[in-house]
């Protein structure tokens, strides 16, 4: 496949929320714990950097801006323009490693979901149901978090809207409800003990310290996060709906 549109199946002329919408649902088929695996996540992750930043589709497989560019069309880790074997050293280790690991993998669940559906946060099967019930990518999927990167930044990579208003810890408009593994926040934040005891983090200022999460969004009407919300019309970024 020569065109990043190809990667993603569809048309070069395909439209913005059209790329969106395939890149959500493509990631998900190409997570390894899906079936796919490292170098194909990476390549639909190439394929979509490339259309979303205007780059000439031409020059989608001739880009080596991305080590991992013939990496993906060959499933090798050694640069083909290496002679014999003698890589070595920091950078060989750094591509081999790049190779081989994703970042933290979040698998996400809209809470409107959830309570539409009669569902429980405390459900020992919420992401059983939410897998059998085939939701749509919007309310059920996969994410990949990269360094340095936030549980919020990260959705809004993959071209999601989830809510937010101050992006500083300073309210709970962002809440999640972490249901395995944990999101670390490094500053103080209005969540008092009693809501992060129960899982509550805020993905505005929350990085992944585990490998695999499971969390819900859309929380922020919950009682106790409710009265620690602000109006978004404060914050001009803010999701219109918060």
């Amino acid at each position: 496949m020569g065109s990043p549109y190809d990667v993603l199946g569809l048309n070069a002329d395909a439209d913005e929320d059209a790329v969106v919408q395939s890149y959500r649902e493509l990631v998900k088929e190409a997570h390894p714990d899906h079936g796919g695996s490292v170098a194909e996540f990476k390549r639909v992750r190439r394929a979509y950097d490339h259309i979303t930043a205007g780059r000439d589709p031409a020059t989608f497989e001739a880009d080596r801006s991305d080590p991992t560019a013939e990496n993906d069309r060959t499933g090798s880790t050694e640069d083909p323009t290496a002679a014999g074997d003698n890589r070595d050293g920091p950078a060989a280790a750094a591509e081999e490693g790049s190779e081989s690991e994703l970042g933290p993998t979040v698998e996400y669940l809209d809470y409107a979901v959830v309570e539409s559906r009669g569902w429980d946060l405390a459900d020992d099967d919420l992401f059983q149901k939410a897998e059998a019930a085939d939701l749509g990518v919007d309310s059920h999927g996969l994410l990949v978090v990269e360094p340095r990167e936030t549980l919020l930044e990260a959705a809004e990579r993959y071209g999601f809207s989830w809510p937010y208003a101050c992006r500083g810890g300073a309210c709970a408009n962002c809440a999640v409800a972490v249901v395995e593994g944990d999101l670390e926040m490094p500053v103080s934040t209005v969540l008092g003990d009693e809501l992060t005891d129960r899982g509550v983090r805020l993905s505005c200022i929350g990085e992944p310290v585990t490998d695999d999460l499971k969390i819900v969004f859309n929380i922020e009407h919950l009682p106790g996060l409710a009265e620690l919300r602000l109006p978004a019309e404060q914050f001009g970024n803010a999701r219109a709906d918060d």
